[in-house]
Formats: C-alpha cells, sequence, structure tokens
C-alpha cells in the first residue's frame, strides 16, 4: 500500500506580539459588550453581532462576529466600498486547544486585512475545535460562507483563500464544495501544505527519528519509552518551554556557534544536514512532529500509527551507515493512512480556477508542495485549472502585501475573463499594487521548484500522485466511520 521574504514584511511596521494583544483586546472589548454570542443555529439567528474591527479596518469597513451551530467563531467584515465579491478564509495550524479560539478569526482578519481593503468582503472561521481535522475545518470554512449570504446575501463572486495547513483546507474546499455550478468562483492558496497529511509531514517523521538518535532526550532513557510515531506519548506533561530545554541542550540551538560544544554542533550539524530542515525553524518543526503529532495518532486516529521510515536511506550526516543501522525504523498501520490520506490528502479534481502563490524559501511548508500539487492536478488532467506562482521571499506566515493584492485581483480577473493568466503576467501586474503597499514584488516567474522526492525521501509506493485518486476517496467514503472524526 502507498505511504501514502529575503525579508520579512511585518504589517505597519507592528509586531506579531503587538498585534496579536491588539487584537486580543478588541475581543476583549467585544466580549464585555455582549458582542460574540453563544451557540447560534446554522441561519445565525443570534448572530452575526457588530464588533470593532482590527487597528487597520478601523472606518474602512463593518465587522461582525458570531458562533456557528457547531461552536466554532467566527468573523466577517464588510468594506465600505465593497466590490460585491467575498474571500472566505481557512487558517493555518492547526492550533491544539481543545474548543474554538474566539480570537483566531479576528487575528486572521487582521493578518491579511489586505484583502478587505482591496475592497472583498471577508468570512473566516476559528472552526469548532483545535486538534487536526482538514475536513472538519473545510466544513467550517463552508458553513462560515453561508452565514456571510444569509447576513449579506449572494456576492458576485466568491473567492477561498487559504495559507499553511489553510492551504491544504482551502484546497479540500475546492474539491469538495467547489463543483461546477457550486457555490465558489477561484481558490487563492499561498504557502499551502499541499502534499497532504498522509507524505506532507514525512520530513518531520524523518526528524523525530534523526533527532532521537543523535540526542536520545526524547524521551530521556530514564523515563517512560514509547515509539517515536507518537510523538508524545499520552499523558506526557511535557511542555514548549521544556522541549526547547531539551533541544538546547542537544545541539546548543540557541546558543551563539562560538558557545556551543564540539557535540552540540556536530549533533546540530547531523540533524540538519540530514533532514534538510532551515536551522531558524528547527524548533517549530519538532514542536509539530511532537504536540501535534501526538494529537493527530492519539486524539484523531486513536492510537494508531499513520507514519514510517521503513526503506529511507538517510545521508548528509558525518557517519549514514552508523545512522541508518542506529535510528529507530517503524511501518503504518494501514488503516492509520487510509484514514489520514481521506481526511487531508488531495485529488486534484479542480473544477474552477486555483492560484497558488509560494515563497521559494518558505522554511515550514517547502516550495516542493507544489509540485505535489502540480502533479496531483495534472494526475487528474486539470491543468488548465492551475496557475502556480512562486516568489523569492523566506518567510512562511507573511508574504508581501502587494503580492496578496496582486493575487487576488489576478484571480478575480481570471473568473471574470476566462483569460488564464501566465506567472510572467502575475508578475507584471505587481508593481501598481506595489505602489500602495509599498511591501515589495518578488516574482521570479521563471522558477519550477524540483520534484517532492528531491526535497523528501519518498516511502515505498510514495512516487506517485495523487496521494489518493478521486476512485481511491469514492470507496473509502463508503466505509463506516473512514477519516477524523469532527
Amino acid at each position: 500500500m502507498d505511504w501514502t521574504r529575503t525579508h520579512a514584511v511585518i504589517r505597519r511596521t507592528v509586531t506579531p506580539a503587538t498585534r496579536r494583544t491588539t487584537l486580543a483586546a478588541v475581543l476583549a472589548g467585544a466580549l464585555a459588550v455582549g458582542v460574540l454570542v453563544g451557540a447560534s443555529t446554522a441561519r445565525g439567528a443570534e448572530g452575526p453581532a457588530l464588533a470593532e474591527c482590527p487597528a487597520d479596518l478601523a472606518g474602512k469597513a463593518d465587522c461582525y462576529t458570531g458562533q456557528d451551530a457547531n461552536g466554532a467563531y467566527y468573523a466577517l467584515a464588510l468594506p465600505k466600498g465593497w466590490n460585491g465579491s467575498l474571500v472566505v478564509h481557512s487558517h493555518g495550524g492547526p492550533d491544539l486547544g481543545a474548543g474554538s479560539d474566539p480570537a483566531r478569526s479576528i487575528d486572521d482578519l487582521g493578518r491579511w486585512s489586505v484583502m478587505v481593503e482591496q475592497g472583498y468582503a471577508w468570512a473566516g472561521s476559528s472552526y469548532r475545535r483545535g486538534g487536526y481535522g482538514t475536513r472538519m475545518a473545510a466544513a467550517d470554512t463552508e458553513s462560515v460562507r453561508r452565514l456571510f449570504v444569509e447576513r449579506f446575501g449572494k456576492p458576485r463572486r466568491t473567492f477561498v483563500h487559504g495559507q499553511s495547513w489553510g492551504g491544504n483546507v482551502a484546497a479540500k474546499v475546492v474539491e469538495t464544495y467547489g463543483g461546477k455550478g457550486g457555490a465558489y468562483d477561484g481558490a487563492l492558496l499561498t504557502n499551502g501544505v499541499l502534499g497532504g497529511g498522509s507524505r506532507g509531514y514525512d520530513y518531520r517523521v524523518d526528524l523525530r527519528a534523526v533527532y532521537q538518535y543523535y540526542c536520545g532526550n526524547h524521551p530521556r532513557p530514564t523515563e517512560p519509552q514509547y515509539p517515536l510515531w507518537q510523538g508524545l506519548r499520552p499523558g506526557s506533561t511535557l511542555t514548549s518551554a521544556g522541549l526547547r530545554s531539551r533541544l538546547e541542550e542537544c545541539t546548543g540551538l540557541s546558543s551563539a556557534p562560538a558557545d556551543r560544544t564540539a557535540l552540540q554542533q556536530r549533533n546540530l550539524d547531523d540533524i540538519l544536514g540530514v533532514t534538510g530542515i532551515p536551522e531558524r525553524t528547527l524548533e517549530s518543526h519538532l514542536r509539530f512532529a511532537t504536540f501535534t503529532f501526538r494529537d493527530i495518532v492519539s486524539e484523531r486516529l486513536g492510537g494508531r500509527n499513520p507514519f514510517g521510515n521503513r526503506g529511507v536511506r538517510y545521508s548528509g550526516s558525518h557517519d549514514d551507515k552508523a545512522l541508518n543501522a542506529g535510528v529507530e525504523r517503524f511501518s503504518p498501520d494501514p488503516t492509520a493512512v487510509r484514514d489520514l490520506s481521506y481526511d487531508s490528502d488531495l485529488t486534484g479534481r479542480i473544477s474552477l480556477p486555483v492560484l497558488t502563490l509560494h515563497a521559494i524559501g518558505d522554511p515550514t511548508a517547502f516550495v516542493e508542495h507544489e509540485s505535489a500539487y502540480r502533479a496531483s492536478v495534472a494526475g487528474a488532467g486539470r491543468e488548465r485549472n492551475l496557475v502556480q506562482t512562486f516568489t523569492r521571499e523566506s518567510e512562511h506566515s507573511g508574504l508581501s502585501d502587494a503580492e496578496y493584492a496582486n493575487s487576488i485581483a489576478a484571480l478575480d480577473k481570471w473568473v471574470r475573463t476566462g483569460d488564464r493568466p501566465t506567472p510572467r503576467s502575475v508578475a507584471a501586474s505587481c508593481p501598481s499594487f506595489d505602489r500602495a503597499y509599498g511591501t515589495g514584488c518578488f516574482y521570479d516567474p521563471s522558477f519550477s521548484p524540483g520534484p517532492y522526492a528531491s526535497r523528501v525521501e519518498p516511502r515505498p509506493g510514495g512516487l506517485r500522485w495523487p496521494a489518493m485518486t478521486a476512485a481511491q476517496e469514492r470507496v473509502w467514503s463508503r466505509i463506516d466511520g473512514v477519516g477524523i472524526a469532527p
């Protein structure tokens, strides 16, 4: 079975921490006056309610918040000069809180306020719970679209946008709710995790195994042992700070190179050399391979293992022979692979225009995810519905505002006129938006990423795309309880 910004754009020169604090204060004020309502009916009988907008949109839009029938908090925005079209946003993560985070949808509205400034209405869900669940998040994205329509009427055009894991969610929205004559007219996927769940996290599987081979402290020999594919044993009280301490102990990651021991430097060099993960995001990848893996395995798959590394030949260390002989090996449970694949893998059967934007130096969702998606779409015979663009940026969570504004405009034009853009034509239209935003245009129209397998060692049977065909999806959909429960 297949196992299956050379700069950083800081919006309005405000740091993410300050922005989060500001948005939290906005939310607190909303709560104080009862703006965030309790769970409403699907028709929004108790919401949405008028709320204070994020600072970037003050005086430019009317903002609303509420909670849908499934418990998902959401935020809506209607610009003063509404162009009649709507952007429905799927957020990344996944967050790992037990319930829906009321601050998340407001935070994202602030982060992507450029869309509203360009005249598009906005609708974003915080999802009904934290933890992994791509189809659940897609359903909550569709729910907030329906709430917008019930409150404000049917938009002229509707686009879905997602970034990071939200790109995976938005791509699932396209395949699930975006058929011909459906509710959506186009999709914008930015820095998306488009390889899907059954293969898209293999480099983090490798990190978890390689890290333990060199460091041996996660878990320590004196602690209860567990298979590394669990990420973290159920019931463990290890925190992010505790994990950071262990990473520092082994590699000296946060220390200056001159302050690291020779062993710490060699451990760090070997881990980075084998996994290909950038030093600056090593900790965040290890967190994902710890806490999110625990969520996937223990909370969503009932303890079953969807991950494997048998057949993988690791290279790039000071002693590859010893590494391959000593690293922990494990094989996946086929039913766990099936359920993770059904939940998050993409068939490539897209029936509407999809435009992607990806930073070539993205240190979190490697640009080769775009190759996996392109191969999946090509495998489904839908290449005409996909245009991919790339920029010479090196961030994951935020790209240039000028590029976001340019991308949604290019997608809108494609939908309106039927004229399919090219990477070069998208790049050529960006400077007109940069005159307003001054955040730069960094497109590289000639860039094409290498195959996914050139960045992530494939598992047996893992070279063919899509990882889940439309036919396989139909077969699995008939199995009672398949996938990940909402």
